[in-house]
């Protein structure tokens, strides 16, 4: 049964059966004919369609929301048996905002001495896709911000507050200032993150409450690609203080504090709230509080 549970989340996350029927490795008519059986099995229908999947009944959402938790519960399982046999290994994969993929390593690397039998995929999302891949199984672990928006009962570790600075060349305007204040920042053209980035939500209701808004030049939802443009001289952006030490500045860039307000938001890790825990999101869990102790 858990295998056709693991259809149901796949089409969950899909909305498409033949993609939902790749991921999980089979054909899409093996697919069909398992979410059938699991139909069959409860005696209700699931799945809205017709040539196509147009959505869950009411029934088939109650039904999601049990094969998360079941099939959330058979891979701890697994995974701990395994643990008990061999140690701490597996993979963990850690979905995390733009702003706080520079960090990831601070987590990872003290996390890999510890258990160098455990591999990690790092996955850029933003933070609505970092707690939808939580809800779905897709993601161990979460970098996220933790006080800005709702996080729908994820379980979170503080970790450290971002801070927001004006990143320009010593040459351009602003740049040879010792702070400026979010009113003055929304006068100069800007490159910033895409508005499906909260980052970019935070930035642009600063720069509203300032009687401003922001008009980029350029928007991408990578911070390497804006940060590779202020590197030249020739862009400015609002990036994160420890974001711009972690990356590096050159000689003629500045990263100058932005004030009235000084505005801060927290970072953290965040994990789904089930019980018991993975016990590699147990150790994750573990460290991420070791690293906000050396970070306060």
């Amino acid at each position: 049964m858990i295998d056709k549970l693991e259809f149901l989340l796949a089409l969950a996350r899909e909305h498409n059966f033949g993609k939902a029927a790749e991921q999980c490795g089979v054909t899409q008519p093996t697919f069909s004919a398992g979410i059938k059986q699991l139909e069959d099995m409860l005696g209700v229908m699931l799945v809205q369609r017709t040539s196509r999947f147009l959505g869950f009944t009411p029934e088939g959402e109650r039904v999601l929301q049990w094969a998360r938790g079941i099939v959330s519960d058979a891979r701890a399982m697994r995974q701990e048996v395994q643990t008990l046999k061999k140690g701490l290994s597996g993979r963990l994969k850690i979905a995390a905002v733009p702003t706080a993929l520079p960090m990831v390593s601070t987590l990872t690397t003290p996390f890999r001495a510890k258990h160098p039998n455990v591999k990690f995929t790092i996955l850029s999302r933003t933070s609505m896709e970092v707690l939808s891949m939580l809800e779905n199984l897709e993601a161990d672990a979460g970098l996220t911000y933790i006080d800005n928006e709702p996080l729908g009962g994820m379980r979170a570790v503080p970790l450290y507050l971002e801070q927001y600075r004006l990143l320009t060349s010593e040459n351009s305007p602003l740049g040879d200032r010792e702070s400026v204040t979010w009113a003055e920042v929304g006068n100069i053209p800007l490159c910033l993150l895409t508005p499906d980035m909260q980052n970019r939500r935070i930035i642009d209701h600063l720069l509203e409450s300032a009687g401003t808004h922001a008009e980029p030049t350029l928007e991408s939802n990578s911070m390497i690609v804006l940060f590779s443009h202020v590197r030249t001289g020739r862009w400015a952006s609002v990036m994160p203080e420890k974001l711009a030490d972690t990356l590096g500045l050159t000689e003629h860039l500045r990263s100058i504090p932005i004030v009235e307000p000084e505005a801060v938001h927290q970072i953290g890790l965040v994990v789904p709230p089930r019980e018991p825990t993975t016990p590699l999101a147990t150790a994750l869990v573990a460290e991420a509080r070791r690293l906000a102790k050396t970070l306060a």
